[in-house]
This record gives C-alpha cells, structure tokens and sequence, in this order.
C-alpha cells in the first residue's frame, strides 16, 4: 500500500537519490543532467508550493511537487513534476500521485493545472496523463535535445480541476 505525505527535511537523501536517477539520464527533465544535490532539491522541494513523498513499507519510492506556474493573473494554474523509483514503475504509483496531486491543488485554490513540457519521446506519461484527463493543448516542435533520440518535440498538457478528483 502507497502513502503519501508531505516532505520533510530528513527525507532529502531519499528525494535526491529518486531526482539523481532520473536528471542524470537527462530523457525527461528540462534540468542539466549535472545538477549538485543543492540545487536539485531547491529546485523540486524549496521553490515549491508544496512537495510529497509516496512510501511503500516505510521506503521513499516516488515524489511530487506543486508550484504556481506563473505569477500574477496566471497564479490560479500549477504545475507539477512527479518521479518514481525505476524500481517500482509500472504500479500505479504516478497515478496515485497525480490524483493525490489534484486533490492538493483544489485545497490550496488552483483551478488548472498544467504541464509545461511532456516529451512526445516519453510515451508512458503522455499516456498516463490523458487516461487522467489532461488534453494536449499545445506542441513545441524539437523543444527537447533528447541525449539518444536527437531534437524530440514536447507537449503543453493542461487539466481543468474540479471537486470530483
């Protein structure tokens, strides 16, 4: 069974180790596959609105944040980021934190929330995201240098948040 909660300070190893694996590939994330420890986890937990961890028996398997996308008239849209350990996916777990992830930003007053750059390349989350009601309203042609693919084109995936979720 997954739980997820909101990150603490002592969970920065756990977080680092799950953001390390995936911005060193550099297949997903507009993020220098270089990035220090520091820099990673101000990027995924301190600029954040909020950030969470799922665990499975204790054991940080997957984080997520939530930000305001833009500032001012466009501060009503998130934007979130979600990863999971290699270890572990394919068990739903993504989807129980966007759906958890959904939930959060209705509470905290986000009416939308938006993906700014889903990679064409990263079909498991394209699909993922439109099983889960986000459209595609928006593609950026070569937008990605993609480390084995050459220039991938990315997807601006957006959802209207409604009390349901």
């Amino acid at each position: 069974m997954t739980t997820l909660r909101r990150a603490r300070p002592d969970d920065s190893a756990a977080i680092w180790s799950l953001l390390r694996e995936v911005f060193r590939a550099g297949e997903t994330y507009a993020v220098d596959p270089r990035i220090s420890r520091d820099a990673a986890l101000s990027y995924w937990v301190s600029h954040a609105r909020e950030a969470y961890v799922a665990e499975i028996n204790a054991e940080i398997v997957g984080t997520y944040y939530i930000k305001t996308n833009q500032a001012g008239g466009g501060a009503h849209i998130c934007n979130c980021g979600y990863v999971v350990s290699a270890a572990v996916r394919g068990q739903g777990i993504a989807t129980e934190m966007c759906l958890h992830s959904q939930a959060v930003a209705l509470d905290l007053g986000y009416r939308a929330m938006q993906f700014n750059l889903v990679l064409a390349s990263n079909g498991g989350a394209v699909r993922l995201w439109e099983r889960l009601g986000f459209e595609r309203v928006g593609t950026i042609p070569e937008a990605f240098a993609h480390p084995k693919r050459g220039f991938v084109d990315a997807f601006v995936m957006h959802k209207r948040l409604e009390a349901s979720v």
